[in-house]
């Protein structure tokens, strides 16, 4: 069988390799090309050391079930390694503050890049990374690095339902977590800018370092 070699192009760069991915074709074509291009072509930069990719969608809207079927695919091959996959922002229901959802697991050399605010359903493992212009909600373990605020945003916060991070980051602040973190509360808890210095608290009290946040106040 004959695939047309159109929809798929694979690029070199310095540190891997550039997926581009057709957003006009349909979708089932996009897979079967994506699939026979790994089996059949480019097998000298297919094979061998690991080799991190990054997937661009262009302006193709895709469901979590597709963009993990492609994953399925790239993941066929042991030395591809994902590290992010560019697609449009989803559309975000009024009062969310434009906070995207995603879920799934951060694994180690893995890099999530988001632009806006986003609430992670899922795990950040150690070497893994997640990086946002704006706030990072994790609902589940943070054993990696999260960076809120890229690009200058000083009121971004990094939560996690489990906090154990390698290193958190906002804006252009870094900090190593203290030793102490190892036996934390099990609480929730998030990370915030307070006098240009990096501060944890339980989330129940983010109101007082956002007041932008809407509280329930009960009756």
């Amino acid at each position: 069988m004959t695939v047309k070699s159109n929809h798929v192009t694979i690029k070199g760069i310095k540190d891997g390799l550039v997926f581009l991915l057709d957003d006009k074709c349909e979708f089932n074509l996009l897979l079967e090309e994506l699939r026979y291009k790994l089996e059949h072509s480019h097998q000298n930069i297919l094979t061998g050391p690991i080799i991190h990719v990054d997937v661009k969608l262009g302006s193709r809207n895709v469901t979590e079930e597709q963009k993990q079927a492609i994953l399925d695919i790239l993941g066929q091959k042991g030395n591809l390694l994902v590290r992010s996959v560019e697609a449009p922002e989803p559309e975000t229901a009024e009062g969310t503050n434009g906070l995207a959802t995603l879920s799934g697991i951060v694994r180690s050399g893995q890099i999530l890049h988001h632009e806006g605010n986003l609430l992670f359903l899922g795990d950040v493992n150690p070497g893994g990374t997640i990086c946002c212009t704006g706030d990072i909600f994790v609902l589940g373990s943070l054993r990696g690095m999260a960076h809120a605020g890229f690009g200058g945003q000083e009121e971004a916060v990094i939560a996690a339902s489990y906090f154990a991070p390698t290193q958190l980051r906002i804006s252009e602040t870094i900090s190593r977590p203290p030793d102490e973190w190892e036996n934390r509360e099990t609480s929730m808890e998030f990370a915030f800018l307070l006098d240009g210095k990096m501060q944890i608290d339980k989330i129940t009290n983010i109101f007082r370092v956002r007041p932008d946040f809407n509280v329930f106040k009960g009756v």
